[in-house]
């Protein structure tokens, strides 16, 4: 059973064959598809989705990219979703760097460290994992952290250092690896891959965007593509796909525990 731990389903992308996606996942044995929220406008979304398609479910969070069209009263919003619903993390949340370098836009990047904290908050507050968007900024994100306790999670589409790799490690996270280690020049990204014990590794897409290689850049995503993302990564590990399959899966479940009776039920099905 394979787990598909970053999909953003509800994008407009998938508005011809959203249900149709959902179900052939299912055919292929992927028990889960998490869908994160990015904003306050596709809480009601994800859910939906959630309760749709009974391989979905879905974390509740407001994305670092979008935080400058964000209000203040939106984290009100999400505290008062997360004690009406049930996601299985706060997320997508974060700190992104790449875009904008904090230098140049010093009140962007506050909002990002505002909306990102009181998220952290709301996440331990509610005993959550929370599911991360990092680029450029894996230091601070490590900073906030260690500050705030929280009961681990993901960081989606991992690409720092090892030794980053292995501190989220030690603070109860899982790296989430998909279709940029796909790409046999991202030797960066492949090595890492190699390198970090299986147990610290879960599989995903983002779909529709990080297409795989036999995809190609520009091409749309989709969860139906897990299976070979996770061939790649056996490749890389000199491993059976059957045993990458198994243990990214129990990697997943081990870090957003909700999703355990989920898979159970798809599995009984299957």
């Amino acid at each position: 059973m394979l787990i598909d731990t970053h999909c953003h389903l509800d994008a407009a992308e998938f508005d011809a064959d959203r249900d149709s996606i959902a179900g052939q996942a299912m055919q292929k044995g992927i028990c889960g598809i998490v869908v994160p929220a990015v904003a306050r406008n596709n809480f009601d979304d994800v859910i939906a989705l959630g309760a749709r398609h009974q391989n979905c479910v879905y974390a509740l969070g407001i994305h670092p990219m979008y935080v400058d069209a964000a209000q203040p009263e939106d984290l009100q919003i999400l505290e008062q979703y997360v004690r009406d619903n049930d996601p299985v993390a706060i997320g997508e949340i974060g700190l992104d760097y790449f875009l904008t370098n904090p230098r140049d836009n010093p009140d962007n990047t506050g909002r990002q460290h505002l909306f990102f904290v009181e998220q952290l908050n709301i996440a331990r507050h509610h005993g959550l994992p929370v599911i991360l968007h990092v680029r450029n900024a894996i230091d601070d994100i490590l900073k906030q952290l260690r500050k705030y306790k929280l009961s681990g999670g993901i960081a989606h589409a991992f690409n720092g250092s090892f030794q980053q790799a292995q501190q989220l490690i030690d603070l109860g996270f899982k790296l989430g690896f998909g279709g940029a280690m796909t790409y046999s020049r991202a030797l960066k990204i492949r090595e890492l891959a190699a390198k970090l014990p299986l147990e610290a590794i879960v599989l995903e897409t983002d779909a529709p965007d990080i297409p795989p290689e036999w995809v190609g850049r520009g091409g749309r995503n989709s969860p139906l593509e897990l299976p070979g993302i996770a061939q790649v990564l056996a490749g890389l590990k000199q491993l059976n796909v059957s045993q990458v399959v198994d243990i990214t899966s129990a990697n997943a479940l081990k870090v957003l525990p909700k999703m355990a009776d989920l898979c159970t039920s798809v599995k009984v099905l299957l």
